[in-house]
C-alpha cells in the first residue's frame, strides 16, 4: 500500500485558470478516497499530477514521503482509468484485460486466472471474445476498468468509472469495485461528481471546488458537519437562512433572520454580531423556532457556518 500527498500544488491554464489552487491533501495508505466536485473543479488535473501526465506549475507530489517529481511514469505504478477508456482496438476484451500482464511476462496460467477474475467481475463474461467497436459505452468502460485492475500497481485512480453504466449495474458495482481494489491493497482514489456514489462508496470524502479542498472527512462527517455552505449544498439539498448571530453558549445558538425571527441552531465560536448562514438539510431536520412549542421542535439543530463561502 502507499500513502498520497499531495503537497501545495498550483496549476495554471491560460494564465488564469487555476485547475490546482495551492491543493493539498493526503491519501492513508490502503484508503479508498473519492474526490467529489462539480464539473471543471480541478478533479481530473489532480489525477493527471499524481500520475505524472500533468506537471504541475509548483508544488509535490509524494508517495510514501518520496518526492516523485522527476520519477517517470512507468515507474510511478500508479494507474489511471481516465473518462475515455483508451481501449486497443485491435484486441478483444480478453486481450485488452491480459495487456499489462503478459507485458510483464506473467505465466499463463497466473494471467489467465487474474483475467478470468477481473472480467467476472465487470459482467463482461459474454463479451470476452467481442472487439471494442462491437461494444456498447458502458461495456467499453467495464472493460477498462477491469484491465485497470489487473496492472499490478499499488495506486489506482479512477475518474467517474460508473459513469456511463446504466443506474442499475452502476449501483451493484459501487461495492464490488471498492471490495476488489481493497482485496488488492490498492490505495484509491475514485473522482466523481455523483454525490450517492461517494457517500457509499469512500472511506473518507475529500470535497474539491475551484482547484481547492474545502473539505475532508468521513462521509458521515462531510454530510451532518459542512464545513461551509457550498458542502452543504452539493451533499444534499438544504435550505439556507441567512442572519445575524445574537447569541451562542455550548448548548445552542440563536440567529436573526428577519426583525423579531429568531432560530436557534448548533453552537459555534463565531462570535455574536457577526453575519452567518444557518444551513438545515431537506428532511433531515426543522430550525427551532425560539419561543415556539416544544411539540413542534426536532431534537436536531441545524448547522451555523460564517457568511461568504457561496
Amino acid at each position: 500500500m502507499t500513502e498520497i500527498v499531495l503537497e501545495d500544488l498550483v496549476k495554471t491554464y491560460g494564465g488564469d485558470i487555476k485547475a490546482s489552487d495551492h491543493l493539498s491533501l493526503t491519501v492513508r495508505d490502503g484508503e479508498y478516497l473519492c474526490l467529489l466536485g462539480p464539473t471543471g473543479s480541478g478533479k481530473t488535473t489532480a489525477l493527471r499530477e499524481i500520475c505524472g501526465l500533468t506537471v504541475p506549475d509548483s508544488g509535490r507530489v509524494l508517495f510514501d514521503g518520496r518526492d516523485m517529481s522527476d520519477v517517470p511514469i512507468s515507474v510511478r505504478k500508479a494507474t489511471m482509468l481516465s473518462q475515455k477508456y483508451a481501449l486497443f482496438p485491435n484486441m478483444d476484451v480478453y486481450g485488452n484485460v491480459v495487456f499489462s500482464p503478459v507485458i510483464k511476462e506473467w505465466s499463463e496460467k497466473d494471467t489467465r486466472q487474474l483475467a478470468t477474475s477481473m472480467i467476472d467481475m465487470v459482467h463482461m463474461s459474454k463479451k470476452i471474445h467481442n472487439m471494442p467497436g462491437e461494444l456498447s459505452g458502458g461495456q467499453q468502460q467495464r472493460t477498462a476498468l477491469a484491465r485497470a485492475l489487473s496492472s499490478e500497481s499499488k495506486i489506482l485512480l479512477l475518474d467517474e468509472p460508473l459513469r456511463a453504466l446504466d443506474a442499475r449495474l452502476r449501483i451493484e458495482l459501487r461495492k464490488e469495485l471498492k471490495s476488489m481494489v481493497q482485496e488488492m491493497g490498492l490505495t484509491s482514489i475514485h473522482v466523481t461528481h455523483d454525490q450517492d456514489e461517494a457517500l457509499e462508496v469512500a472511506d473518507r470524502i475529500a470535497i474539491i471546488r475551484r482547484g481547492k479542498i474545502v473539505q475532508v472527512g468521513t462521509p458521515t462527517e462531510v454530510f451532518q458537519n459542512p464545513a461551509t455552505p457550498f458542502v452543504a449544498n452539493f451533499l444534499g439539498r438544504s435550505n439556507n437562512f441567512t442572519g445575524k448571530l445574537i447569541a451562542s453558549d455550548t448548548d445552542r445558538s440563536v440567529i436573526e433572520i428577519a426583525p423579531g425571527i429568531l432560530i436557534s441552531a448548533r453552537s459555534t465560536d463565531i462570535p455574536p454580531g457577526e453575519d452567518v448562514v444557518v444551513t438545515v438539510k431537506v428532511g433531515a431536520t426543522v430550525p427551532e423556532i425560539v419561543g415556539a412549542k416544544v411539540d413542534v421542535q426536532d431534537k436536531h439543530k441545524p448547522d451555523v457556518l460564517p457568511e461568504g463561502y457561496f
